[in-house]
This record gives structure tokens, C-alpha cells and sequence, in this order.
């Protein structure tokens, strides 16, 4: 005997249904087994998840990159990274270089 469509859309919403709550009921059981463990060894975030938590990481400062062009006028510099200076724009770099 073959199904018509609504009733097996009725039969899949059923089953949803009853696959979230059996869900649940196993999330809850799982949860209050984990507290009991948690609280039988005091264990903390840290021990149970290692590396997450406060940010105890130290990041490594930014590094300065030393300046390899001088304006003899003015006595700035640039590194020849970014977005050239109006000093050095459109100009042979070599007599600016920074020996």
C-alpha cells in the first residue's frame, strides 16, 4: 500500500519530532553526567578544555622595519614599503638610499 505525499510529510514531521526529543533527553543525560564528573575531581575549563578559555597567548609585536630611503632635505625616511613618499615619487631611488 503506497503512502500518499501529505501523509508522508505528517510521517517525516513525526519522526523530527521524536528524533529532537530523544536528542534532547541524551544532550541532558550527557550533561548531568559531565557536571558530576566536573564536580567529583574539580576539574576546571582549563583542564577539561586545554587552550581555550582566557587569552593567555602572547602575541608578537608588530617589528619595525628599518628604513632604507632618506630625503637629504628634510631628513625623513621610508622603509620602500607602501605607498611612496611625495619626496622620493617619480625620482631615481639611488641617491636616496640609506647605506
Amino acid at each position: 500500500m503506497s503512502l500518499s505525499y501529505k501523509e508522508l510529510l505528517q510521517k517525516r514531521e513525526a519522526l523530527e519530532r521524536e528524533i529532537a526529543q530523544a536528542r534532547q533527553n541524551e544532550i541532558s543525560s550527557a550533561v548531568a553526567k559531565v557536571r558530576e564528573l566536573v564536580a567529583e575531581y574539580g576539574l576546571t575549563a582549563q583542564d577539561v578544555f586545554p587552550g581555550r578559555g582566557a587569552k593567555t597567548s602572547v602575541s608578537k609585536p608588530a617589528s619595525k622595519v628599518a628604513a632604507k630611503y632618506r630625503d637629504p632635505a628634510t631628513g625623513q625616511t621610508w622603509t620602500g614599503r607602501g605607498k611612496a613618499p611625495k619626496w622620493i615619487e617619480g625620482q631615481d631611488r639611488a641617491p636616496f638610499v640609506i647605506a
